[in-house]
């Protein structure tokens, strides 16, 4: 063979080898490589490489085994555990248990009960018998045994600690093998752990860890206490970087101007006919209804021709209709009005943006810009894309009164990145009992099954805390959780987005205590590369619809075309002793299927409700009740006038009463229901109850 030949040959092989090497070295997963990828808002819009999937191990109910099955919407979520290991002495309750290679990229945790929190925590990789972690559960996930604040952090820190979301967003990666295991003496064990909290010193677990799995030929460089002091510099940058928002916006980028004024039904389109990225956008807008103009304020964009972005203004910045304070990785606002977004959004050719006003006034966008960078386009970049619906009015209460409502139902390859759910709770309990269930490619059962809507968003025990300025989870507004108001929860995925190949189904179940009425309106952001499908239909009538600002807007207190008022529209004035709520009933056919309950009222007090009437005049009425054991005998008033004298509504089984009155003076405008309790039920010594279901005037 000629030596040039030879020689030729000798260096292609060195070139393939060089090749090679250089190709695994790309592929090399570590601390290092993970942070860095956590922090590169570019590297989230292409498609990663080295490819993996993306799973959740938790503590859901086991009893949920399919959707029409019994025990679907079962909210025992706590101490479910794979198995139980007895090792050294030790009694380990195992949490997770993976095959490598892989990264735990997410773990959050919370606990009830006399002794929880003050177990152990075990994180054991590659076989090894002894773990790379231990410690109390808190000092791991929120302390600082594995790093510091934001990585690791408990929310809200208004909330007491032991009813904070416990949130480690540290990655730990592992080349063959990975197992999270709980030691807790407070822990009862059964098949799977134990679920008796009642009893003194015992507790019960909560917990959610997402973890990726590379392919086997994917090099991982496990997780130790070797790797953290290497990698010590580029921790500290990283939580510095995190914590002060890396929002540097590159020197080269041209700035589009996005001002106008927007009358009724008028859009305005800006484009951009060239290669590039949106790095930046950000505006205000100004209307004599503020809110109103948050929400029916659309922002469309298409890049290369495909419309994906199509959702309120809003609820896109992470705030809904309401001008509120909020600082995340991904998108800031401020009470002064400036909204701002920063994902990376790439297009091969060209850029639309499109601001409507779908709304009935005028709406001034100020201040509004969007900031184009260079972007080279290669076959792993992907458009950026949001779905956005509002369910209106949803009537939803408890385990099988529970329903499944759509994040976003997407066809095509990309990832999920994350979510916010804006909403307006009008019952006097927690509404967001319901786990999140996410299948990717057609999965039967879902990959990601959650334990409650508030540790999905980074919290825990329907807190209503506000918390924001962490990079990838915030409560903007939380007044809306324990009684009539408006809520904002806002999840940014890190390095736990959720890569899909073919599809993925996003679905949360609406689990409110209390059998109630709710808009509910979440956003779900992806990306997707060209050609994928997003299938939920664009909400115009949602956009439009008028935002609740008050429980009457959902549950008006005036008169229906039949002249009567369901009781749980009737707006509470005042409850000098006892309580009140709105509740459904397992068994009776109320009427809108709510009463108003009025529980441990004592003698001589009353209850005081309102509601507003369109016309006035001498009426009839005519009351339905329901009985129990433990209801009272009362007198109701009709604006000052007794219109029931002795009501006597104790029964030994649970049923419905009608009562009619004589004739009543009805008002316009403005009508007082008082309901005072005048005698116990049987057997009562101190307190006994009292509902209505419906009042009608004929």
């Amino acid at each position: 063979m000629p030596y040039y030949i030879c020689l030729r040959s000798l260096l292609f092989i060195a070139g393939l080898c060089a090749a090679t090497l250089s190709g695994l070295a790309m592929h090399t997963v570590s601390i290092e490589s993970l942070l860095l990828e956590m922090v590169d808002r570019d590297e989230r819009a292409r498609f990663p490489e080295p490819a993996f999937t993306c799973k959740q191990a938790s503590s859901y109910d086991r009893a949920s085994v399919a959707k029409d099955q019994p025990g679907w919407f079962g909210n025992k979520d706590r101490s479910w555990f794979l198995r139980v290991e007895r090792d050294r002495g030790r009694r380990e309750f195992v949490m997770m248990d993976a095959e490598g290679p892989g990264a735990i990229v997410r773990f959050w945790m919370t606990f009830s009960g006399e002794a929880g929190g003050r177990g152990t925590l075990r994180i054991y990789i590659d076989e090894s018998p002894v773990p790379v972690a231990e410690g109390r559960a808190f000092d791991i996930l929120s302390g600082s045994l594995v790093t510091g604040a934001p990585l690791a952090a408990s929310v809200s820190e208004a909330t007491i600690y032991r009813r904070r979301g416990h949130n480690l967003y540290f990655p730990i990666p592992y080349a063959k093998r990975c197992k999270v295991t709980y030691e807790s003496e407070g822990v009862h064990e059964d098949d799977y752990g134990a679920y008796r909290v009642h009893e003194p010193g015992t507790e019960a677990v909560y917990y959610s860890i997402n973890y990726r799995t590379y392919a086997p030929s994917v090099k991982v460089v496990s997780y130790s206490e070797a790797e953290l002091k290497k990698n010590k510099g580029i921790i500290a940058s990283t939580l510095k970087q995190l914590t002060a928002g890396g929002r540097t916006l590159s020197a080269e980028s041209a700035k589009l101007r996005l001002d106008a004024s927007l009358r009724p039904g008028e859009s305005k389109t800006f484009e951009v006919n060239n290669a590039g990225a949106i790095q930046h956008l950000a505006m205000r807008l100004q209307a004599e209804n503020k809110e109103q103009a948050l929400r029916s304020t659309v922002l469309e964009i298409a890049f290369d021709g495909e419309k994906t972005v199509w959702v309120p203004v809003g609820d896109f910045f992470g705030i809904g209709y309401k001008q509120i304070y909020t600082n995340t990785w991904y998108t800031t606002a401020d009470e002064d009005g400036l909204m701002q977004s920063y994902w990376i959004m790439p297009f091969a050719k060209n850029c639309t943006i499109t601001l409507s006003n779908l709304g009935s006034q005028p709406v001034s966008v100020t201040d509004a810009s969007a900031s184009i960078k260079d972007w080279t386009w290669d076959d792993r970049s992907m458009h950026f894309g949001t779905t956005w619906r509002q369910y209106t009015k949803i009537l939803a209460g408890p385990y099988e009164q529970a329903v499944d409502l759509g994040y976003a139902s997407l066809e095509g390859k990309g990832v999920y990145v994350g979510d916010g759910l804006v909403l307006f709770n009008t019952g006097y309990r927690w509404w967001g009992e319901g786990d999140e269930k996410i299948y990717v490619d057609g999965e039967k059962f879902p990959s990601h099954f959650g334990t409650g809507t508030e540790d999905y968003y980074g919290y825990a025990w329907c807190r209503s805390e506000t918390f924001t300025d962490h990079p990838f989870i915030a409560q903007p507004l939380g007044t809306g959780n324990f009684c009539p108001g408006y809520s904002v929860n806002v999840r940014m995925r890190a390095l736990d987005g959720i890569p899909f190949s073919n599809s993925l189904q996003f679905d949360m179940e609406l689990f409110p205590w209390l059998y109630s009425r709710l808009n509910y309106a979440p956003t779900a952001f992806w990306y997707m590369l060209p050609g994928g499908k997003n299938l939920s239909a664009r909400d115009l009538v949602g956009a439009r619809e008028p935002v609740a600002l008050d429980r009457a807007d959902i549950y008006p207190p005036v008169l229906d075309e039949n002249l009567g008022v369901e009781a749980e529209n009737l707006t509470w004035i005042s409850t000098p002793a006892g309580s009140f709520t709105y509740q459904s009933h397992d068994t009776l056919p109320l009427s809108g299927g709510v009463q108003l309950f009025w529980k441990d009222a004592e003698v001589g007090y009353r209850a005081s409700f309102g509601f507003n009437s369109n016309i006035e005049g001498v009426r009839s009425l005519t009351g339905v009740f329901t009985t129990a054991r433990d209801h009272g005998v009362a007198d109701i008033y009709l604006n000052g006038k007794k219109v029931f004298g002795k009501l006597d509504l104790g029964s030994d089984e649970p049923g419905i009463k009608t009562v009619k009155a004589g004739p009543v003076n009805l008002l316009k405008g403005r009508n007082l229901i008082e309901i005072e309790l005048v005698r116990h039920a049987k057997g009562a010594i101190n307190k006994s109850n009292f509902a209505i279901d419906r009042l009608s005037f004929e």
